[in-house]
């Protein structure tokens, strides 16, 4: 599994709905990209998640738009007129993390749109599994792309990694707040989604996600003596996570029966 690295020759506009306020940018390879700036307030975490659950949800056949890696040169930052933009290019010298860019493009909207019931069971299996709490009827995280729903905004997902602590023991834990999911009402195969996805998220597949973590992302206030130690703690969670029995697929089970 191999991630591009592409180098911004462009910033073109920011993307102000966004928490940590990414930006539409240009790159060499005359692609356009939804940038995450590992300079956010979220910090480099948020780089992680977007990065592991991303590619752990395309293994699975998932529609997510290219992942790359961006090197971002602050000199960009001189011809940005805005401050707050100006540090944020700044303080995120170095590699950062992008989406393709989906022109024309538009929010997923669960009452004007009904997904097939399998892609559904999958996608609220799949966020269960990472612990996406951001897929919510406020803020589905879905967009609408020739016709094609996409999954974006991967960030907030597997918010254990903010304090590892007993993390495998955490990773035993349901995920109450998959009773939140703005397409819970249409996953009725999550028994079925649950053969499915778990036959495709294998170690080897997790193994391979996990080298793609850049050194320069595990920093900061991680208890382990080096990154090779970090990958590991992330392997063990979500590798112990598919261990039978699931509570996180059984707290759907009972969340979906709830809610209908």
């Amino acid at each position: 599994m191999g991630i591009r690295t592409v180098n911004a020759t462009r910033y073109v506009t920011p993307l102000r709905e966004g928490g940590s306020l990414p930006a539409i940018v240009e790159a060499d390879d005359d692609g356009m990209y939804v940038l995450k700036f590992r300079g956010a307030g979220q910090g480099p975490k948020a780089l992680v998640a977007e990065l592991v659950a991303g590619e752990i949800a395309r293994a699975c056949g998932l529609p997510v738009p290219e992942i790359v890696f961006v090197e971002l040169d602050p000199e960009l930052a001189r011809t940005e007129p805005d401050p707050e933009i100006q540090h944020l290019i700044s303080a995120s010298a170095g590699l950062n993390l992008a989406l393709d860019y989906l022109p024309g493009s538009v929010t997923f909207d669960p009452v004007a749109v009904q997904p097939d019931a399998d892609l559904a069971s999958a996608i609220v299996w799949f966020d269960a599994y990472v612990t996406n709490v951001d897929r919510t009827p406020r803020n589905t995280n879905m967009l609408m792309w020739h016709r094609r729903l996409w999954l974006i905004d991967h960030g907030a997902a597997l918010y254990f990694h903010h304090t590892w602590k007993n993390y495998l023991e955490r990773s035993r834990e349901p995920f109450a707040m998959i009773k939140d999911h703005v397409l819970l009402r249409f996953a009725d195969t999550l028994g079925e989604a649950d053969l499915q996805m778990t036959g495709r998220v294998t170690p080897e597949v997790i193994d391979g996600v996990i080298r793609c973590i850049p050194d320069a992302w595990l920093t900061g206030d991680s208890p382990f003596v080096n990154g090779e130690q970090h990958r590991e703690a992330y392997r063990g969670y979500l590798r112990r996570r598919l261990e039978l029995p699931r509570p996180f697929l059984e707290e759907a089970i009972r969340a979906r029966t709830g809610c209908l």
